[in-house]
């Protein structure tokens, strides 16, 4: 009987492709799925809250938000526990969570709210969720300057919207509207370094590994 062993953590999107694991299978790496859902529903979202796209379209982010954020984006943190990477399995699964769940509440829960209460309720639901992303930012100080960059910077886009909502403070929405584009840029950024570096089998852009 072998003995048991503490497996490696991958830093996830590194410059290096995913090892083969102990069966002989070579899985693919899910990170780059998984930052580029985020990336996209962030963004679309991003621009309506920023105020640069007409509120009256704010529905177009749902379908996006169930399928690319949510159930993609879920599906890479699953694969992301195949490949023993920690990190991003609760990061992926945590925020394809975040995709579904913001998707049901806007369809099927928002109208049970009182009106007077939906401020604080939608307030407490970002900052809860901006609580989360501060811990795994410091997670992230063990894997790229890449992916650090997105937990930071998403981590302000939470409690900017958050605080805005529960405020009802407009000004403040559309600055955490302008942070949450800035914090799409940085996820595609550094999905698309990992795509194009794996597909490349060399460093074409930088990810600047932490913690080595």
């Amino acid at each position: 009987m072998e003995s048991a062993s503490v497996p490696r953590v991958r830093p996830p999107i590194a410059d290096e492709p995913v090892e083969s694991s102990r069966d002989g299978w070579s899985p693919a790496d899910p990170g780059p799925l998984g930052l580029a859902g985020f990336a996209l529903t962030t963004f679309v979202l991003s621009m309506f809250n920023a105020g640069l796209v007409s509120k009256a379209g704010e529905p177009v982010v749902l379908g996006v938000a169930l399928a690319y954020g949510g159930l993609a984006q879920f599906a890479a943190g699953m694969w992301e526990f195949r490949t023993g990477n920690t990190f991003g399995a609760v990061a992926f699964t945590s925020y394809g969570a975040f995709w579904v769940s913001f998707w049901a509440f806007v369809t099927f829960f928002a109208k049970d709210i009182p009106a007077e209460h939906a401020a604080a309720a939608v307030g407490l639901f970002l900052i809860a969720w901006g609580i989360f992303t501060t811990y795994m930012f410091f997670a992230s100080l063990r894997t790229t300057a890449a992916v650090a960059l997105v937990f930071i910077l998403l981590a302000i886009t939470f409690f900017l919207l958050g605080i805005g909502e529960s405020n009802e403070s407009k000004g403040l929405v559309e600055v955490g509207g302008w942070a949450g584009i800035l914090t799409a840029a940085a996820a595609w950024y550094a999905s698309f370094a990992a795509v194009i570096n794996s597909t490349f089998r060399k460093s074409v852009l930088p990810v600047f590994p932490l913690g080595r």
